[in-house]
């Protein structure tokens, strides 16, 4: 008997919870920013867009790619993933007043001109995913008042300028995805200080500046696994303190304009997998300790000026990491 009462009561709170959840509201503000967006994606979005509550109303379900939950007596929307759907024209503005989103994705579409710096009022998202887009100009440094944000991807896109020193605000970043762009300047060595960073990709930019003004800050770099500066212009040579991110699993240089000796320390990194050195001015050898790593499985050294006999370990292969571990 009590387990039947027990299991009533369960139905109850069920029943209870479904109805207040039909019963809620889309918040006004957030059904008038959906609906904006609507009217400035384009057909493609818009046949899967039906009825007036982006939320769902009456036998409607919400519109696809967006993710509400309740707040109070509202529903709000938390997140917006509207992707590969070639989407053409300026970045929506729309979406910065969508205030509870924890997640946008407008990743692989044809979005064109700046991010408006309106996009610092977005304070809940922890993911920003605007890759492989048209976008230009500068990274807006509003993006730094992103207290929440995790995941950053702003790759393959047209932004210029410099990497704004403001992204090393962002105390819970663990990855940013900043390749394939026209970026220039220096790397700000500001983003040594994220405590919680384990991805960095600055690959394939017109950067310049040393390793050594990029660590400079003691204590930098404390969680990074991968370490991206492939094809860009840097200069001088790997310093010694590099060692000291024990963490480095990925160190990618290859397309620079460095130059030295490799430092003996470097092979003392204990998790370094890869070691991309290639198509720099290296010169010397390469000392013993790395060819008796433990862990290490690749080191490519082609287009330097290694002494004869040195020889690279493993094959090379463009490392790339996938979907899933993006989310990590």
């Amino acid at each position: 008997m009590a387990r039947f009462q027990l299991l009533a009561f369960s139905l109850i709170l069920i029943s209870s919870s479904l109805l207040g959840l039909a019963l809620s509201k889309t918040l006004k503000r957030d059904v008038k920013a959906l609906n904006e967006i609507k009217a400035s994606l384009g057909w493609r979005v818009v046949y899967a867009w039906v009825g007036d509550d982006p939320c769902g109303d009456g036998d409607l379900p919400p519109w696809s790619g967006v993710t509400c939950s309740t707040q109070g007596d509202y529903r709000v929307v938390t997140e917006l993933e509207v992707y590969a759907v070639s989407i053409v024209g300026p970045f929506p503005t729309a979406v910065t007043n969508l205030l509870d989103l924890t997640r946008l994705d407008l990743h692989n579409n044809k979005l064109t001109g700046p991010i408006p710096p309106q996009i610092g009022r977005l304070r809940r998202l922890k993911i920003l995913n605007l890759r492989w887009n048209k976008l230009q100009d500068a990274i807006p440094p509003e993006i730094g008042e992103l207290k929440s944000l995790t995941h950053l991807y702003l790759s393959f896109n047209n932004f210029k300028g410099e990497i704004p020193k403001e992204l090393a605000n962002l105390p819970a970043l663990r990855y940013l995805y900043l390749q394939e762009n026209r970026l220039i300047g220096r790397i700000p060595p500001e983003l040594g200080t994220l405590q919680n960073l384990r991805h960095l990709d600055v690959g394939n930019n017109h950067l310049v500046g040393t390793i050594r003004e990029l660590i400079r800050i003691e204590g930098c770099f404390p969680a990074l696994r991968n370490l991206y500066l492939n094809n860009n212009y840097l200069t001088g040579g790997i310093p010694a303190q590099l060692a000291n991110l024990s963490n480095l699993e990925i160190l990618y240089l290859s397309y620079n304009k460095m130059s030295g000796v490799i430092p003996s320390g470097l092979a003392h990194i204990p998790k370094l997998i890869y070691l991309y050195l290639d198509h720099n001015q290296f010169t010397g050898r390469i000392p013993d300790a790395f060819y008796k790593h433990p862990f290490l499985k690749e080191m490519y050294i082609e287009g330097n000026a290694f002494r004869p006999g040195v020889s690279p370990i493993g094959i090379h292969k463009v490392l790339e990491v996938s979907d899933t571990e993006f989310l990590v």
